[in-house]
């Protein structure tokens, strides 16, 4: 007696080239194409990519001027290629110290910078992977950081945040770009585009609990 299981396996659902998500999921349509001055530069922590409340890649298809790596601990030689000097590297990180993790402690921001060419460092990760992120690759450690402050509340309703002042990296980048590059409303397109997105992501939820 044949005691082999009959039961084909389920057939992967289709992803989206662009966006890699689902088909019936994707969201091509939230990306928003803007010419952005400031290079970015994103790492995204490997337990992002599959998150669909994540804001990374729609950041990253929507600004022209970006690149998306994806990894926690970064090759040293590779990761000093990404920084190449041809632009200031900013890492987009609050300047507060946190001893417990003994990081060294980054070169003063200074705002000459803002007058030469840039390029905005983003780790995307919850806090805790990003802080992790950054205490297993020294070459961050010692970028100066950018800190954001006064920026409006977070319209990321879908993913809890751990402090009353955190955003998405999507929306912490926008702010970033629209500071450095000194045009206040250049970005807002990408954030009502965020908005979409959210609420598209939220409908999902809605229709599991009904």
């Amino acid at each position: 007696m044949n005691t082999a299981s009959t039961t084909e396996p389920k057939a992967r659902r289709a992803l989206c080239a662009a966006c890699l998500r689902p088909q019936q999921t994707c969201i091509c349509r939230w990306v928003t194409a803007l010419p952005n001055q400031v290079e970015v530069l994103i790492l995204q922590h490997p337990m992002e990519v599959s998150n669909a409340k994540g804001s990374a890649r729609l950041l990253h298809l929507s600004l022209a001027n970006s690149r998306l790596e994806v990894g926690e601990t970064f090759d040293p030689l590779q990761l000093q290629a990404m920084l190449s000097p041809a632009r200031r590297n900013l890492l987009l990180y609050p300047d507060t110290e946190d001893a417990s993790l003994s990081l060294a402690r980054p070169q003063p921001f200074d705002p000459a910078w803002l007058r030469e060419p840039l390029r905005l460092v983003v780790l995307d990760g919850t806090w805790r992977k990003s802080r992790k992120m950054l205490y297993l690759n020294p070459l961050l450690q010692a970028l100066p950081r950018m800190p954001l402050r006064d920026t409006p509340p977070s319209h990321y309703l879908i993913r809890k945040a751990h402090l009353p002042d955190q955003l998405s990296t999507l929306e912490a980048t926008a702010y970033a770009l629209a500071q450095v590059e000194n045009a206040e409303n250049k970005y807002d397109p990408l954030i009502d585009a965020f908005d979409g997105f959210v609420a598209q992501q939220a409908s999902y939820v809605t229709i599991r609990e009904n």
